[in-house]
C-alpha cells in the first residue's frame, strides 16, 4: 500500500516518537519496546523477528493505529 507511513525499515523510537498512537500496537504484541533501549537503534523488522512476529502484519497494524 503507497499510503503507508510505517514501513519495516523504520527505526522503533522514530516511529513511537512520531505516531504515539502506536504504543497500543506494541502492546497487543507483547513488544516492550517504550522503554527499551534497543529502541534507539533497532528497526520494525528486527523487533518483528526477535518476537516471532509477521512483520507484514505488525507494519499492517502500525499503520492501521495510524489511520485511525
Amino acid at each position: 500500500m503507497a499510503d503507508n507511513k510505517i514501513t519495516e525499515d523504520m527505526n522503533i523510537k522514530e516511529v513511537i516518537d512520531k505516531y504515539p498512537e502506536t504504543v497500543s500496537v506494541f502492546a497487543k504484541y507483547n513488544m516492550g519496546c517504550i522503554g527499551c533501549i534497543a529502541a534507539s537503534f533497532e528497526k520494525i523488522k528486527d523487533i518483528a523477528g526477535v518476537h516471532g512476529v509477521d512483520v507484514k502484519s505488525f507494519v499492517n497494524d502500525l499503520n492501521s493505529a495510524v489511520k485511525n
